[in-house]
């Protein structure tokens, strides 16, 4: 069985779609803890065979399709640009292979509700890899304040900035590949607004624009009829410390630099006295919970599970459509579906 501490027992078994950066940090986490890498597939051979012979991997095709073909992989990990993830996913489920789509998930609403829905209609998981769910301290927050630890939520504020190349010609620049910050940051504190508050009533939202027509930087508020808010933002050309809190009527919860990764976390009292200090050591990066997360789904013949289900990967890229309506950005991949 895979167990609750993000290991498996090797018997399902994944191919990996995409030799990049992001697939190379997945691959050694699934190694490195009891999973079963089977392939590689890449639109080029030498990149390929140079993944597999990186990380130990048995096979390696030299196509996407032959990769989603092959019968010894159960799982396909996808790990290519934003604007591809409809099109792999796609090719993967109709291949009979339950699927990790890296986030963002896709493109928009639309292009999710489509994976969704071919999943749902073959039995199969269609799973976002948002590992911050997964993390040891996420389940642990979720649990405190389920338990009414800080008393009712009012207040989320996450942010994600980073100062990451600005070559123009680099994909995060690119608006024919999904570029800015909205799509490769902005994800991480809107799912965690998602995770904490659930689907918001309203958003505002303004940003900031580059030279080649994506959002250098973005703030947007949430606003929930209960009268909680969200306000999240992220950058792509100046770095913070990247916390994260939320705020109770009891106390609020601090989560230390770099929040979405496994780091520790003080819960506070409303006087700033010390009610709980949680740090926990996680081995490898810690992608392997959310692999973990997939292979316990297949194994027990579920399609959705209750910390990341498929509705809710859909909602969030709703909301991050009408962020976008909001600042003025669209790719092709929205005219494609007007």
């Amino acid at each position: 069985m895979t167990l609750s501490n993000g290991t498996s027992d090797g018997t399902i078994r994944w191919g990996i779609l995409g030799t990049g950066f992001i697939a190379g940090l997945q691959t050694q986490d699934l190694n490195d803890n009891g999973f079963t890498v089977q392939a590689v597939g890449s639109r080029s051979v030498d990149s390929s065979k140079a993944f597999a012979e990186q990380h130990g991997i048995a096979t390696a095709h030299s196509s996407y399709e032959d990769l989603v073909a092959d019968p010894l992989v159960d799982v396909v990990y996808i790990a290519t640009p934003h604007p591809m993830h409809h099109a792999n996913a796609l090719l993967a489920l109709n291949a009979g292979k339950h699927v990790l789509v890296e986030k963002s998930f896709t493109m928009n609403a639309r292009e999710a509700q489509d994976i969704v829905d071919l999943a749902e209609s073959k039995g199969l998981v269609a799973l976002e890899a948002m590992w911050t769910r997964f993390l040891p301290h996420m389940i642990r927050i979720r649990e405190l304040i389920a338990d009414g630890a800080i008393g009712e939520v009012r207040k989320v504020v996450a942010s994600h900035n980073q100062s990451l190349p600005q070559d123009p010609a680099h994909r995060l620049n690119d608006p024919a590949l999904g570029g800015g910050a909205l799509l490769d940051l902005g994800i991480y504190p809107v799912s965690f607004a998602f995770d904490i508050l659930g689907t918001p009533a309203r958003i505002t939202a303004s940003a900031s624009m580059t030279a080649t027509g994506v959002d250098r930087q973005t703030a947007a508020i949430f606003e929930y009829d209960g009268g909680a808010q969200a306000l999240v933002d992220c950058e792509l050309d100046a770095a913070s410390a990247n916390r994260a809190m939320v705020l109770g009527t009891k106390g609020w919860i601090d989560i230390e630099h770099t929040w979405y990764n496994p780091v520790p976390f003080t819960v506070h009292a409303v006087d700033g006295s010390v009610v709980e200090r949680y740090e926990q050591s996680v081995t490898s990066r810690g992608m392997q919970y959310q692999a973990a997360e997939l292979e316990r789904l297949v194994r027990e013949g579920a399609t959705a599970g209750t910390v990341l289900p498929p509705g809710e990967t859909v909602a969030v890229m709703a909301a991050m459509d009408q962020i976008r309506k909001h600042i003025g950005l669209s790719y092709e991949a929205d005219r494609e579906s007007a």
